[in-house]
C-alpha cells in the first residue's frame, strides 16, 4: 500500500439500509434485503455491515469482503437516462451512494476515508436473480452486467461511522493496476483474461480461487 500519489476526494451524497423481506419466487418462499432505503444521521460501520442493515445470502451478498456495497450518483444517473425513469437512492441495493469518486475505476485494495471509517475496495457486484425481482425486469441482471457499470463492494478496516454529507478521501492506493471495472470486464467478457486478477493481492480469496481455477484450466485446454 502507498498514499495516493494524487489526493482524490468525493462526496457521501446518501447512506441507506434495508432488513430482509420474504416474497415469492417462481413460485417458492425467497429472502432479500436488496431493498434499501436513506437514513438520516450517522450510521455506524461494525462487523460486517452497516448498522440497521442485513444481507439475507451473505454467501452472496455479504461477508467482510463485501460489508458495504457503494454505487456513484453519476452511473445511477446513467441508468436514468437508460430506462427512463428516476431511480431513488438505495434502488440498487447500494449502502452508499457516492458522487465525484471513480467507483468503477477504483484499483482493488483502494481505501477510502468516510466518516470516522476506513473502508477498503474489495470486488465488483455481479448481478443476480434479486436484480431482476427488485427492478421488476427479468432481463435486468444480463442489462447490468452489459453495461459495465457494476458498482463496489467494501471491507470494513476501521470501525466508525458514516454519514451523507461526509468527504470520501481516497488515502491509499495499491502498487498494482487492477480496477473494479477490470475485474468485473474479465468475468463478464474476457475470461482468458483471469490470470491478471492474480495481480491483485487484495482481490478476495473467492475471486482468487475462481481466477487460478479458470487459468489453470485455459492452460490444459
Amino acid at each position: 500500500m502507498k498514499p495516493s500519489t494524487k489526493p482524490q476526494s468525493g462526496k457521501l451524497i446518501a447512506v441507506s439500509v434495508g432488513r430482509t423481506r420474504t416474497f415469492e419466487y417462481r413460485g417458492a418462499p425467497a429472502e432479500s434485503a436488496i431493498w434499501k432505503s436513506p437514513v438520516t444521521g450517522r450510521v455506524a460501520a461494525r462487523g460486517v455491515n452497516l448498522e440497521g442493515d442485513e444481507q439475507a445470502d451473505r454467501g452472496a451478498h455479504g461477508g467482510p469482503d463485501k460489508a458495504i456495497y457503494a454505487y456513484a450518483i453519476e452511473d445511477k444517473a446513467w441508468w436514468e437516462a437508460e430506462i427512463g425513469r428516476s431511480l431513488e437512492h438505495g434502488e440498487f441495493g447500494e449502502n452508499l451512494s457516492t458522487e465525484g469518486v471513480n467507483v468503477t475505476g477504483a484499483l482493488v485494495g483502494e481505501r477510502w476515508q468516510i466518516g470516522t471509517t476506513l473502508l477498503e475496495v474489495s470486488e465488483p457486484r455481479v448481478p443476480c436473480w434479486r436484480f431482476a425481482v427488485r427492478m421488476n425486469d427479468p432481463t435486468f441482471p444480463r442489462k447490468f452486467a452489459q453495461a459495465g457499470r457494476p458498482g463496489t463492494y467494501l471491507r470494513i478496516i476501521k470501525e466508525g461511522d458514516v454519514g451523507a454529507g461526509d468527504e470520501i478521501q481516497i488515502v491509499e492506493r495499491p502498487d498494482h493496476d487492477l480496477s473494479i471495472g477490470d475485474v468485473f470486464r474479465i468475468y463478464t467478457r474476457d475470461r482468458h483474461e483471469a490470470e491478471a486478477l492474480l495481480t491483485a493481492p487484495q482481490l478476495s480469496d473467492g475471486w482468487r480461487g475462481w481466477a487460478d481455477k479458470f487459468a489453470r484450466r485455459q492452460q490444459e485446454s
